[in-house]
């Protein structure tokens, strides 16, 4: 009975789109209790494709500006937790691996993943090993093939003080300084470590002069002071949350997130000579006083601070460089800003060090802050990138809000994660919430790909549904014409040529796919 209720339904509805007079609803009466998926588009927004990974789902999403699902991956795993888009339309992906018990912090993996456009796992490749070694937070995709893997390494309490540390000063007896490794796939389910670059070769100490790392930090600069104070004791004394590599400097950027600033490192080196003074930093900013005994406190310009990148060649403040600015902690108020740095860069590839011994510039753009600052506050991971037409995505992860702004500061789109670790919520509802904050939408970062990317060539870029149920009054705008009507369904329907239309999965697209939209959308009667 259910069912010949839903197929008369369904004979109405297609009658109706076949007459000129057809009931329309306006946008503003579905826009007024929209709380998930699509909140604002508007025609300054980059056009383009949004990947997103929910780090309490195993499944990453491609949308179109409209919230329109163009593909999805599952995988057997947590995001570790960024996700790209590669070239061949593959998706490069990090995973939370299980066991491995010593590392046990906030993005922690272990796991790297590739799966193709199709969803097929081409390559898996686990980089974790029990009081050893562990993946956490980031890979990087390199023009040649090969992934950069960023990770801890445990040293033991005897290791550390052997290097200078301060006895007494590790709560757990250990430390985990970072370690960028390149990969080459090989095979299947393996890789070989073709580079390898590690914070313990680039330390500097002024507690043990017998030691031959002995000095004073403020003269080294290239180096890693062992005893400087974060404030926190545990292993995870760094904690890097974020790699990007600049292909044109050959040039890797990682983010200090506990050290309040981001490091340049050369690329152009063999494992060897990353060893050795050719591997110290090339360049560090955002925290003068964990280098430089000139830097006064106010010095400091990041709190808490998450996916440091180049903005690339082409777009808007080429070469610049862009930080989501946490804020956590910050001396006068917990807000976040989105910043730009010009680097002093030398025609060599090296950066300016001014006559104090401090890294310019004196100051950073600010390019993103809520009119009232504590109005925008994301405490923890999330991510800012620029978009060809001078605008900037930015990700406030703890929310699962993802919005672009223009460069006066106008919202021009906004998307909210429906993605809950409860299920996928309905259109009118919100996720859980606790202290004012959301628990289970969150999401690291957001990325936009343009229509040109070139992974996007040959593939089937056809939208499907969004990720959100409807079971509110209408249909979505999916048309885009400002109204909500029976000609939104047509839309869906129209495009099912294609293949998209096979909602049930079960290879073909039928009468049943219709039901399930009406099903998911609640169709006005």
């Amino acid at each position: 009975m259910e069912r010949q209720r839903k197929m008369f339904k369904i004979r109405v509805l297609m009658t109706a789109m076949s007459v000129a007079a057809v009931a329309m609803f306006p946008a503003s009466a579905v826009q007024a209790e929209r709380t998930v998926g699509i909140l604002t588009h508007d025609s300054a927004a980059q056009v383009g494709y949004t990947l997103f990974a929910p780090m309490n789902s195993y499944t990453t999403y491609l949308i179109d500006n409209d919230g329109r699902v163009i593909n999805q991956w599952e995988s057997d795993f947590l995001p570790g937790v960024s996700v790209y888009l590669q070239e061949d339309g593959s998706l490069l992906r990090t995973g939370q691996a299980s066991g491995n018990s010593d590392f046990v912090a906030g993005g922690q993996g272990g796991q790297v993943e590739r799966f193709n456009w199709n969803g097929t796992l081409e390559w898996s490749f686990r980089y974790s090993e029990e009081g050893q070694y562990k993946a956490h937070h980031d890979v990087e995709p390199l023009p040649n093939g090969n992934v950069l893997i960023l990770a801890w390494e445990m040293r033991t309490e005897e290791q550390c003080i052997a290097a200078g540390r301060e006895p007494g000063t590790m709560q757990d007896g250990e430390l985990w300084p970072e370690r960028v490794i390149e990969v080459a796939p090989d095979g299947f389910d393996s890789g070989e470590i073709v580079w390898e670059w590690n914070t313990w070769d680039h330390l500097i100490q002024n507690y043990n002069a017998t030691l031959p790392n002995y000095g004073e930090p403020s003269d080294y600069p290239g180096r890693m002071h062992i005893n400087y104070d974060t404030g926190l004791n545990d292993g995870d004394w760094l904690h890097a949350n974020a790699l990007h590599y600049n292909p044109d400097l050959d040039q890797i950027m990682i983010n200090m997130h506990r050290l309040g600033e981001f490091w340049i490192i050369d690329h152009a080196t063999t494992t060897e000579e990353a060893a050795g003074p050719a591997g110290d930093i090339l360049y560090r900013w955002g925290n003068p006083n964990v280098y430089s005994r000139f830097a006064e406190p106010e010095d400091r310009v990041f709190w808490g601070q998450h996916d440091a990148r180049w903005i690339p060649e082409g777009y808007p403040g080429a070469g610049n460089i862009l930080v989501f600015n946490n804020g956590r902690n910050r001396p006068d108020g917990a807000y976040t800003t989105v910043e730009e740095i010009v680097p002093p860069l030398l025609a060599d590839g090296t950066y300016d060090l001014d006559s104090s011994g401090i890294y310019g510039p004196a100051a950073s753009e600010i390019v993103y802050i809520a009119d009232l600052p504590t109005d925008f506050y994301a405490p923890f991971i999330s991510g800012a990138e620029r978009q060809p037409n001078g605008n900037t995505l930015i990700c406030s992860g703890p929310w699962g809000e993802f919005f672009e702004v223009t460069p006066s500061g106008e919202t021009v789109w906004f998307y909210h994660n429906p993605v809950t670790s409860n299920g996928i919520l309905s259109q009118g509802e919100l996720p859980d919430m606790q202290g004012g904050m959301s628990t289970n939408n969150r999401t690291f970062r957001s990325s936009r790909y343009g229509v040109d990317f070139p992974g996007f060539v040959g593939k089937d870029m056809t939208p499907g549904l969004p990720i959100e149920i409807y079971n509110g009054p209408c249909l979505p705008d999916l048309d885009g014409d400002g109204l909500v009507a029976v000609d939104d369904l047509l839309a869906v329907i129209n495009s099912w040529g294609t293949g998209a239309g096979d909602v049930q999965g079960d290879g073909q697209t039928n009468v049943d796919d219709i039901l399930q939209v009406v099903d998911q959308w609640g169709l006005c009667d």
